[in-house]
């Protein structure tokens, strides 16, 4: 019994999760890209191993184009 409700508590942790990360992902959305530029940086150093190198840029963003902002009739933002 004892493994069966800490099995639960697991699942329900990581649906918590997911559903905090869509919540921020959808809310705030250029503070979620700094976090990930933040986390990533420092894991694609030269200086890492490759394994780390290839978890940074797995957590990067991709890169911006022009019309970032969500709106491509504007052709780009012009903040």
């Amino acid at each position: 019994m004892h493994v069966g409700l800490v099995a639960q508590y697991v699942v329900i942790a990581i649906a918590v999760v997911a559903s905090a990360a869509f919540v921020l992902n959808s809310r705030w959305p250029a503070g979620v890209r700094r976090l990930r530029i933040a986390c990533a940086l420092p894991l694609v150093r030269e200086t890492r191993p490759k394994w780390v190198r290839a978890v940074g840029k797995w957590i990067a963003p991709a890169a911006m184009n022009a019309a970032a902002c969500g709106n491509d009739s504007c052709g780009g933002c012009s903040h």
